[in-house]
């Protein structure tokens, strides 16, 4: 697996601000409710993040995992380590110590998807590489399980996983939302473009244009 780290800098992500609104806007209908479904701390603070881990932290993951992390996702966990609400599907995003690899985390899923298939039933690249709206997301490969980094807990059947597999030229690994009633698995050319469709799938009306790389 390829090294990175010098290219953590080569990209700045606007993670505060997009988090910042994104945490407005899941916390405004709440506001008022008898039965809150957020802790007061997280109406205080307009933030359902928590304070960002430091340099050391996150190179004790690195550490433990034996990889470098993707730019957008080591610079989402210097922002807030963790997120304690995707959507009403996903768990939240897991903290820097509790990361993990599929394998070792959901060792079920990678039994049951992650089985090899006969080379000619390999997805080519000119079906895999597609994304977008016209992806299908029945074309996954695989082994890309046995090497995936879980990012969320276990939600709605359903979480948001890394795939170290696909690195682009900037260090960027491939994103996916992946869920048991999905034949497959939607996929993103990194955790910044996944995060930010969820974000914008969840609230369409807004603006979200001052985000767009």
């Amino acid at each position: 697996m390829a090294d990175f780290a010098d290219d953590v800098t080569a990209a700045r992500y606007p993670w505060r601000d997009l988090m910042q609104r994104w945490s407005e806007l899941w916390l405004g209908p709440d506001q008022n409710e008898t039965d809150r479904r957020f802790p007061d701390s997280a109406h205080q603070q307009q933030w359902l993040g928590r304070d960002g881990a430091g340099e050391a932290r996150i190179a004790a993951l690195e550490e433990r995992l034996g990889a470098a992390l993707p730019p957008s996702y080591r610079q989402f966990l210097s922002v807030s380590d963790g997120w304690s609400h995707v959507d009403d599907h996903n768990g939240p995003l897991l903290t820097t110590t509790e990361v993990g690899w599929l394998r070792d985390l959901d060792p079920e899923t990678v039994e049951i998807w992650g089985k090899d298939e006969p080379t000619d039933r390999r997805i080519p690249d000119e079906q895999y590489f597609i994304y977008g709206e016209d992806q299908d997301c029945i074309h996954v490969r695989p082994e890309y399980f046995r090497t995936a980094l879980q990012v969320t807990e276990w939600g709605d059947a359903c979480y948001l996983l890394l795939n170290p597999a696909v690195v682009d030229d900037h260090g960027e690994w491939e994103a996916w939302s992946f869920a048991t009633w999905y034949p497959g698995a939607f996929r993103y050319r990194s955790f910044w473009e996944l995060m930010k469709n969820t974000i914008e799938m969840d609230y369409p009306d807004a603006d979200w244009s001052p985000f767009t790389l």
